[in-house]
């Protein structure tokens, strides 16, 4: 079973939302496997069910698995530990305070573990405070270049850049790149990203030199009353990866 995700060139790897175990199928065939396809934990009502059900959905993509929280929802940091401890996903998505958790539990260093920071406003700072009780109390603001350290020091893979809101956040999120590629850690924009400016904000990462990029792309590729990515816009992301990156 492969642990590590199938980055383009090897650089880099969408990350979309499954709405069915047959939609999964169809957004790994769309994106010529270079996708981690998203389940979110918030959909189960216990780490069993999640277990079960998610590692169906493992066998039919080849294990390119993404563990979701849920909107982020840091109540849901120790569920997603757990249910990848039994899983073993190639991308695990966390709350800040949760990476050391999922890496323990996961007992490898091949999957992915991300860590969420948010934008704070002032560029080359951001907010650490993501996680289940510090997400309720006052802002810890830092610059981003200790934010990176501290997710090395717990056994993180990558930043988790949320919420973006899509370009609003460019200068910010630029800062954050320069830092990723700086530090050689792997960069994940998320939040408002559609296929408008999906190109313009990988531009920016590219451009900075981060080595490893896991974009996600969520409800704007959702078809909302299927509740299913849509695979035609899978293919159209793909194409502007290739583009970028030649």
């Amino acid at each position: 079973m492969k642990l590590t995700p199938n980055f383009y060139r090897d650089r880099v790897c969408l990350n979309v939302l499954a709405g069915s175990k047959d939609n999964a199928r169809d957004i790994y065939d769309a994106a010529e496997g270079h996708v981690l396809v998203g389940v979110l934990s918030k959909n189960y009502a216990d780490v069993a069910s999640a277990v079960a059900d998610m590692k169906e959905y493992a066998a039919l993509i080849e294990n390119a698995l993404s563990v979701g929280l849920g909107a982020g929802d840091p109540r849901q940091s120790l569920m997603v530990s757990q249910i990848s401890q039994q899983v073993q996903p190639q991308h695990v998505n966390q709350v800040f305070t949760g990476v050391g958790t999922s890496r323990a539990l996961l007992g490898q260093n091949d999957s992915v573990v991300n860590g969420l920071i948010s934008p704070t406003g002032k560029v080359g700072f951001v907010k650490i405070n993501t996680g289940p009780l510090s997400a309720a109390a006052s802002d810890a603001i830092v610059p981003v270049e200790t934010a990176i350290a501290l997710l090395k020091d717990m056994g993180g893979s990558s930043v988790k850049y949320f919420p973006m809101g899509g370009l609003k956040t460019r200068e910010e999120f630029a800062a954050v790149a320069r830092a990723c590629a700086e530090q050689d850690f792997w960069l994940e924009p998320t939040g408002g990203i559609d296929l408008d400016n999906f190109e313009p904000i990988m531009e920016i990462a590219l451009a900075a030199g981060v080595t490893k990029i896991i974009p996600h792309i969520y409800s704007s590729v959702i078809d909302n009353a299927t509740g299913n990515t849509r695979p035609e816009d899978v293919k159209a992301l793909l194409a502007s990866v290739k583009k970028l990156i030649g």
